[in-house]
């Protein structure tokens, strides 16, 4: 494992420190299980994000095809 070194308020500090007492876990484990978890929730927006780039990207062509179903289901000579 890796260390490194950054300046967070004291606030956040105290914080966290008090909420690593409150589970049993050391403050270091604690701020390694915060970064996991947002790394978590990061990586679901920039998936989520990417989802939405290539539905967009799709979005006429899908209309286009939707409409020539339409088309075809609502055409009486079947």
């Amino acid at each position: 494992m890796r260390a490194i070194s950054l300046k967070i308020s004291e606030t956040a500090l105290v914080e966290a420190g008090r909420m690593a007492e409150s589970l049993g876990i050391s403050r270091a484990a604690y701020i390694r299980r915060a970064i996991n978890r947002y790394n978590e929730e990061a990586t679901a927006e920039i998936r989520d994000r990417r989802l939405t780039a290539a539905s967009h990207k799709v979005r006429v062509e899908s209309m286009r095809i939707n409409a020539e179903f339409a088309a075809i289901e609502s055409d009486p000579g079947d």
